[in-house]
């Protein structure tokens, strides 16, 4: 039998936040234009309101959407819905591998639904961590979780890499590949895709010159007093700099957002946004002297940029951004907030952006290694080195 005549492996997706989507679209459309696979997209809809936003961007189609997010919904209820949802699903589907990516409620579901059923999990951005199970809540422990049920482990870096291998993994079930979201930086910037016709993009197009410091927040650990701290350092910072727009793309949930709001609000040179789709996101982020968030995607994108940013966490699991002069740890304590962005801010010599997380060749590494364990290629992708 010639192999375009064999049989297609079947790889089930499942994701539903806005990392999970940006990180898993490029190995997605890497195996849709691959002769031995069949990728299926599950959107667990985790993030209902922005899901399908960013699945459009890459042209993606769900092949499943479960819609399970409610107004108010506890971890507990989230997770049940997923799980209960997904059975149905992977039962139909029948899947070779799923592949998760992350820590989000939603891989772990996935990881734990595809044990359930006995089919092997590949994991994207394996190995990352803190230490601390708590800390970020719950992804640290979500994280840890879906290890234990991978049968395959795609890591960032050798750092994560180092991590597995200390909690017993075999080293032939990890590749590093680099993080695949600099494979979706450097889709995005081949494309000939136009800017949404937004306040914010009108006013970049008509200020080419001016200053720029984008800021985000969304963590749960954070809900109770540090996004209201993050939010206060915005507000002295933009009386310090009049000069300066901060750019403030706000999370769409209630708690983070009200708080937020509730203190910039009447600020005239803080810019209150809704969710950025990811093109303008980028646009924006590359036009910026400065990043001030605690998400763990800025903390890859960012550097790729060569720019500078403020982790508002007090850890990391990407520890391979400190001491580059790219990432500073701060916590959600204002007044470390406000002096490190002060000193970067009134710096002169702009950074050089580095490939620290990957090379845009992270996808193809996914496709070589589940070729190699699917027994259709004898050779396993090179570790990838920065």
């Amino acid at each position: 039998m010639g192999l375009k005549e064999q049989k297609k492996f079947k790889i089930a997706f499942i994701a539903g936040t806005r990392p999970e989507i940006i990180k898993t679209a490029p190995v997605y459309l890497a195996l849709a234009h691959h002769q031995d696979f069949e990728p299926v997209f599950i959107n667990t809809g985790q993030h209902q309101e922005m899901s399908h936003m960013f699945l459009s961007l890459f042209n993606i189609i769900p092949d499943y959407d479960l819609n399970i997010m409610k107004h108010g919904q506890s971890l507990s209820f989230l997770t049940a819905s997923i799980l209960q949802e997904l059975e149905t699903v992977l039962q139909s589907v029948n899947p070779n591998w799923i592949l998760v990516q992350g820590d989000t409620t939603s891989a772990f579901c996935g990881a734990l639904s595809a044990f359930y059923q006995k089919i092997p999990v590949g994991h994207i951005e394996a190995g990352l961590r803190t230490g601390d199970i708590y800390s970020p809540f719950p992804e640290e422990m979500n994280r840890i979780l879906v290890g234990r049920m991978s049968a395959f482990h795609f890591a960032p870096t050798h750092k994560a890499k180092d991590n597995l291998l200390k909690e017993g993994i075999p080293p032939h079930k990890i590749v590093v590949t680099g993080n695949t979201v600099v494979d979706a930086l450097h889709w995005i910037q081949s494309q000939d895709k136009c800017l949404t016709p937004s306040e914010i993009n009108r006013f970049l197009l008509s200020n080419p010159d001016q200053r720029l410091v984008l800021i985000t927040a969304h963590r749960r650990e954070n809900w109770e007093g540090g996004i209201a701290n993050i939010a206060e350092a915005i507000s002295r910072l933009a009386n310090r700099f009049p000069e300066i727009i901060f750019v403030f793309s706000v999370h769409p949930n209630p708690v983070v957002r009200d708080q937020i709001y509730a203190i910039l609000s009447n600020k005239t040179n803080v810019f209150l946004h809704d969710p950025l789709d990811y093109i303008d996101f980028i646009k924006v982020l590359s036009r910026s002297e400065l990043a001030i968030s605690d998400s763990g995607g800025v903390q890859e994108e960012a550097p790729s940029l060569g720019i500078p940013v403020i982790i508002t966490r007090t850890a990391t699991e990407r520890p391979e951004i400190l001491g580059t002069g790219l990432g500073y740890l701060a916590g959600t304590d204002q007044e470390a907030i406000i002096q490190i962005a002060t000193e970067l801010l009134t710096q002169k010599k702009k950074k050089e952006a580095k490939n620290i997380f990957g090379d845009g060749f992270s996808s193809q590494r996914i496709v070589q290694a589940l070729l190699f364990s699917l027994s259709r290629s004898k050779t396993k992708p090179d570790d990838y080195y920065c």
